[in-house]
């Protein structure tokens, strides 16, 4: 799992801001009982990433999107591109 400002920073390399709110949702229940560093199941997902938008945007759910990513291919999970106008989706 990247770390806070290894999501930050991805977040500004790839679309300019780092939207921290987004990183610090996404990851709330990483660390917590039960869950431990089982939280990825909780968030990471579409309806995940829909609570995201409702509650800050587009410009949130695709720092949703990229922080989701990052940990998943640091885990060795390849994510491909299904839509053809953005980079990533998952």
């Amino acid at each position: 799992m990247a770390s806070f400002e290894a999501h930050c920073e991805q977040c500004v390399k790839e679309m300019g801001e780092a939207i921290p709110e987004v990183h610090l949702c996404l990851d709330a229940f990483f660390g917590q009982a039960p869950c431990g560093t089982m939280h990825k199941h909780l968030r990471y997902h579409l309806e995940g990433i829909a609570e995201v938008r409702r509650k800050w945007g587009d410009k949130a759910a695709i720092a949703a999107e990229i922080h989701i990513r990052l940990d998943l291919e640091g885990e060795g999970y390849a994510i491909q591109c299904t839509d053809t106008t953005r980079q990533y989706s998952l």
